[in-house]
């Protein structure tokens, strides 16, 4: 046993990292239920709607988080080996490389936002309710929209923050951030304080506002604390990147950006599969997607927390060290995803009676909350195997284990199933769930092989 357990300190450190990210995940993840109330308050359609939109917007959330994670493989690696230098012109690259991305995305959800939300918007039901359920995803989607211009550089502050050992300052930035989103959403959706009641329009603009808050935070904080951030100085001298160094860059985060964008766009294709079913299937699944990230922050963080552990330890050339520890952290992670797995199970009757929609979207969500309960634990192996195998810089490998595997297997299964067979929405979801059994046992070979462990940066 004491091959998975390890020793007070080791606990101590991997919670010093980790424990803020997950209170900024779980503050974010609360808040987000509590927009869901106030939203689902103004009926399903308004729930339904809103949920389509973020689920697109997720595909560039993660396309994003990609771009950077694929150069914080450096950036991680760089701090280990105390090169400042190296750590600037990682930042340098994400801010670049993110603002690119953002005003692309930008261009396509102007162009193609109303097409991709009335993709979800075709099983049974009534055409009045798609059509209202529409108009209110794309007024919600094209405001958002706004909000998203400063993310590109939240991300390049924010993740060369943590990628440094410094993870409570993002945290102090998003409880912020979404502090005064929820106050916005109070305010703005019911019209409170002498403003007018904006509904999900309201809790668009509630999500702007708080972005560019978040994105002042992190600036200022970082620009007071120099002394120890010392990447941030001279940080915007210029913004030029050696061609070989931008090159190298570029080629580790492609894979991760195409991999987290494939796998976004996957769950997106997946869930209009279920909606096909049935369009009480979006505002089911938004339900239970909300009490399943509120309850899985913990082995999120984690496998976040793997990700810059396992970093820093390859960046200091301690490959074995590396090895032992993955195998520790794995067996956290799974003891998380085990407990808060047994809690979703636990209270599934209840959670969907917080919400204001028909008993039966309330019946169906407690059914999802079930199935996905169930299956945290395996998902939490797989979450924490894909960071190991990530922070040696095999961005080819967690290609092919991550995105790859939902498009070949996952997505042609809800495909076919959806479309071929008479499976209601819930058998459906737990079959193509269930798939993450064999994506957790590849992980874990690939893990156990220990062809992730390399130090990708030259002393």
């Amino acid at each position: 046993m004491s091959k998975y357990i390890g020793s007070k300190e080791f606990y101590k450190y991997a919670l010093r990292l980790t424990i803020p990210i997950m209170v900024q995940n779980a503050i974010s993840n609360f808040v987000g239920l509590l927009d869901n109330l106030m939203i689902g308050r103004l009926g399903t359609n308004a729930l339904s709607g809103v949920s389509i939109a973020n689920q697109l917007l997720f595909v560039y959330y993660l396309l994003i988080f990609g771009a950077v994670a694929g150069v914080g493989i450096f950036t991680a690696q760089y701090y280990g080996m105390k090169d400042e230098d190296g750590v600037r012109e990682t930042f340098r690259f994400k801010l670049v490389l993110n603002t690119v991305l953002t005003l692309l995305a930008v261009i396509l959800f102007l162009i193609l936002g109303k097409y991709l939300i009335g993709a979800f918007l075709h099983g049974e039901g009534l055409k009045s309710d798609a059509d209202e359920t529409l108009s209110i995803g794309i007024s919600y989607l094209f405001i958002m929209l706004l909000g998203i211009l400063p993310h590109p550089v939240t991300m390049a502050y924010s993740s060369t923050l943590r990628e440094t050992g410094e993870t409570a300052a993002p945290m102090k930035a998003s409880l912020a951030a979404v502090l005064v989103n929820l106050v916005g959403n109070f305010i703005l959706i019911y019209g409170y304080l002498g403003f007018p009641a904006l509904g999900a329009r309201g809790a668009a603009i509630a999500t702007v506002i708080s972005r560019f808050v978040e994105l002042m935070i992190l600036v200022v904080y970082t620009g007071r604390h120099a002394a120890v951030h010392t990447f941030i100085r001279g940080a915007f001298a210029s913004l030029r990147i050696p061609g070989d160094m931008a090159l190298k860059y570029f080629v580790k985060s492609l894979p991760l950006m195409c991999n987290e964008t494939l796998w976004a766009s996957g769950m997106a294709v997946m869930n209009q599969c279920y909606s096909l079913k049935s369009l009480n299937a979006v505002a089911a699944l938004n339900i239970e997607s909300t009490l399943f990230n509120l309850l899985g922050v913990a082995f999120l963080a984690m496998g976040e927390g793997v990700g810059i552990i396992i970093g820093h330890t390859l960046g200091s050339g301690e490959i074995y060290k590396a090895k032992e520890d993955s195998v520790k952290l794995i067996a956290f992670t799974v003891f998380c995803g085990l407990i808060f797995g047994a809690v979703q199970v636990g209270i599934s009757p209840f959670f969907p009676n917080l919400y204001n929609t028909a008993s039966e979207v309330k019946l169906m969500a407690s059914r999802l909350i079930v199935v996905f309960g169930c299956l945290m634990p395996v998902m939490a192996y797989a979450h924490a195997s894909y960071f190991i195998i990530r922070a040696g810089g095999r961005a080819g490998i967690t290609f092919l284990f991550d995105s790859c595997f939902v498009w070949v297997v996952s997505v042609p299964t809800a495909f076919i199933l959806s479309h071929f067979t008479q499976l209601s929405v819930i058998p459906l979801v737990a079959i193509v769930q269930s798939l993450e059994l064999p994506k957790a046992v590849i992980g874990g070979i690939m893990v156990h092989s220990g062809i992730w462990a390399r130090q990708i940066v030259g002393k």
